[in-house]
């Protein structure tokens, strides 16, 4: 037999308690007897009885469990690709930090939310690159989300073509050998503060569609926008004046729209990462596989109604303690 639970500070209370209350009991007993001058040794019989059942009550409540049966324990996932944007413009300081330390913060929160599902993390700019391919490991995936930086990758524009791209390519990858795999578990998060400047991106759109992975966009930034740091100083266009990158939602809320999927926000007056935590949490897994394990039922029932019956006995069977 084994424990769900073993014996901790409320069983040793509830011990504790129940022989101060008994001794209590006996003590009162014996005062009686003393004062009556009466013989008996009728208590002895109660006390077996209630240890028992009391024993019982405590075992039940650890939660035995005995005689093993084979039942099958399966394993149902989603796959999610989150793609960010590691333009220039997410050094600016809008939200603090940063817009990428803040993104960062956030990603933590996914990872941690999501941890019996695989993510893998893709990082662009005009060009994409796989960060993290699809895995199960939490730990990994907050060392590679630490580690993003824009100077990560050469900035020359944003596109989200690419990466939405190698996120379907990667995604249909990982189905190899799973013949029953559902589009519908594949999930892909789009990460950016600007605006598409792609030409791919419309291919693109239609192959989601007809894959049917579900695309959220979430976008990051403030409408007043910040200057970009760079070093000492702040970014400057070819004309000498200071750069002032803002949010740029547009392109982000038509990917959504076109694709039947949702768009989020983060910014001075919202941050919608448990909104979009909520929504991904809505969308069923897929089998990964299963096996058959040996597994141990609880049967704390039958102690328990052991306990009550010989509980009720101890109610309706009435025991003379002093016999005059």
């Amino acid at each position: 037999m084994t424990l769900a639970r073993e014996l901790g500070g409320l069983e040793f209370a509830l011990i504790a308690i129940f022989f101060l209350f008994y001794c209590l009991y006996l003590y009162r007993i014996l005062r009686a007897r003393k004062s009556f001058r009466a013989k008996g040794g009728a208590t002895l019989y109660k006390l077996i009885l209630r240890t028992i059942y009391f024993g019982l009550f405590i075992i039940a409540l650890l939660g035995p469990s005995f005689g093993e049966m084979k039942k099958e324990v399966k394993a149902v996932s989603k796959d999610i690709y989150i793609c960010v944007d590691l333009s220039k413009s997410m050094d600016a300081t809008d939200i603090k930090p940063s817009r990428l330390a803040k993104l960062k913060f956030e990603l933590k929160q996914i990872v941690k939310s999501f941890n019996s599902d695989r993510i893998g993390l893709i990082v662009f700019t005009s060009d994409a690159f796989l960060q993290c391919p699809l895995t199960y490991d939490g730990n990994a995936l907050n060392m590679f989300i630490e580690t993003m930086s824009t100077s990560l990758i050469s900035n020359s524009g944003t596109d989200f073509g690419p990466p939405l791209e190698m996120a379907i390519t990667k995604l249909e990858d990982a189905e190899e050998g799973v013949p029953t795999a559902k589009k519908a578990s594949k999930v892909i998060i789009l990460v950016s503060d600007g605006e598409d400047f792609g030409e791919d991106t419309d291919e693109m759109v239609k192959e989601i569609k007809n894959q049917e992975v579900k695309l959220f966009t979430m976008g990051i930034g403030t409408e007043s926008g910040s200057k970009i740091p760079a070093g000492y100083r702040f970014k400057r266009d070819k004309m000498g004046n200071d750069i002032i990158t803002k949010l740029n939602p547009s392109s982000l809320k038509s990917l959504a729209s076109v694709t039947g999927g949702e768009y989020f926000e983060i910014s001075d007056k919202q941050n919608d990462i448990n909104r979009l935590i909520s929504s991904i949490n809505k969308i069923e897994g897929e089998l990964k596989g299963s096996k058959m394990a040996d597994v141990s039922a609880n049967k704390y029932y039958y102690f328990l109604a052991i306990a009550l019956l010989l509980l009720g006995l101890d109610v309706i069977l009435a025991v003379r303690v002093i016999k005059i």
